[in-house]
């Protein structure tokens, strides 16, 4: 992490960069970070450059002009003060973009690792006869029921928090496999940076890796979805658009 500040401020040395730079590119995790950091390092720079108060500057004036000798000193003592407090701002900003996610709050890095966890519930039953949903939803966003589809079958869930929003993850298995079909509650996450898009009848998908599993997120009524798991990037795709709407 501390690599990837430095790269993001242009203070990384020349002979970390090669690899900084190389395990940035094989993760879009990173890549988000990275993106993030440089967007608060261009968030800090007016702050830096902005003018001190003028009665601020009056009353420095007044005291070195009283120190008489100390003159110079007191000048460099004054850019060493403005330099340190736009730094200290500067601090401020990227720590908390870093640590909270920036402004789009909880990443779907996030939500896909709570796929990756063990479910701590039964798996939901099958809601009517249609076979295409189970019987529960994030705010009115259904499960989807994969087994006449596909083959797979639900197992378990696992209700969780992220960043203060539930979330609730239904697990499947086929063929000693599994998967985890993640619904977060409130607004959209933001999209990942970096990863690959797809688009089918006008919805649009984006696979990625998190802790080297394939994933793909996509968006349904409002609320982001996603997939990860044992399964190809393809797949999981074809899982994830079918079927569109489904029927409550």
């Amino acid at each position: 992490m501390a690599d990837l500040c430095a790269l993001a401020d242009g203070t990384l040395p020349v002979g970390r960069r090669a690899e900084v730079e190389a395990r940035i590119a094989a993760s879009p995790e990173l890549q988000e970070l990275l993106e993030r950091q440089r967007a608060a390092v261009l968030a800090t720079q007016p702050i830096a450059a902005e003018e001190p108060p003028t009665s601020l500057r009056m009353a420095v004036d007044a005291q070195r002009s009283a120190l008489g000798s100390r003159r110079r000193r007191g000048r460099e003592a004054w850019t060493r003060f403005a330099l340190a407090g736009a730094a200290a701002v500067a601090a401020v900003i990227v720590a908390a973009v870093v640590l909270t996610g920036g402004p789009g709050g909880p990443s779907v890095a996030d939500a896909a690792r709570l796929g990756t966890q063990s479910p701590t519930a039964p798996a939901p039953p099958p809601a009517g006869t249609a076979g295409t949903r189970l019987g529960i939803s994030v705010q009115g966003v259904a499960f989807p029921d994969f087994a006449q589809f596909a083959g797979w079958h639900a197992t378990g869930l696992l209700y969780g928090k992220i960043d203060g929003r539930d979330a609730i993850a239904v697990f499947y298995r086929k063929d000693g496999k599994r998967i985890a079909y993640v619904i977060v509650a409130g607004s959209e996450l933001a999209e990942p940076s970096g990863a690959q898009s797809t688009t089918r009848r006008g919805v649009g998908y984006r696979t990625l890796q998190v802790n080297g599993r394939p994933a793909v997120t996509w968006r349904r009524d409002g609320h982001t979805c996603v997939l990860i798991g044992q399964a190809p990037p393809a797949e999981l795709v074809r899982l994830a658009s079918w079927p569109l709407t489904l029927p409550r």
